[in-house]
């Protein structure tokens, strides 16, 4: 008896789950604005620093949920069956098929409204959506 693996041929489907996972955790899925805005975000990211997303979105020092002491490191075991999840996720393939503008107006880094860091003292923000302020 002869066996044939099947495999998924496309290739954006886990990497849209990835990306989904990062944006989920930053930003709760809270509405659709702030999960495009992140989304898109992190594509401006990728293309600012030239690395390919599927490397970019397992950087730590770009999002933080990957620590595992940040306080939302949990959300990144969020259920795949999860509403605002699933908003997420189908936002990751609209950035990954180039169907999803620029929603953050260039920004290519980001943090809560409660917690300023240094780096953002000498800055202005281009947008604040649902409590995250955007920069580039």
């Amino acid at each position: 008896m002869q066996m044939t693996l099947l495999t998924n041929p496309d290739l954006s489907a886990g990497l849209a789950y990835k990306v989904a996972r990062i944006v989920y955790a930053h930003t709760g899925g809270k509405t659709l604005p702030l999960v495009e805005a992140f989304t898109s975000m992190i594509k401006n990211l990728s293309t600012k620093t030239g690395q390919e997303i599927s490397c970019l979105i397992r950087n730590a020092s770009y999002f933080s949920v990957l620590n595992p002491d940040d306080k939302n490191h949990s959300c990144l075991n969020v259920s795949a069956d999860d509403v605002k999840f699933q908003m997420c996720v189908r936002t990751a393939q609209r950035m990954l098929s180039g169907g999803l503008g620029d929603c953050c107006f260039g920004a290519t880094m980001f943090h809560y409204s409660d917690n300023i860091p240094d780096w953002a003292m000498a800055r202005g923000y281009i947008a604040d959506i649902d409590g995250i302020l955007f920069y580039t």
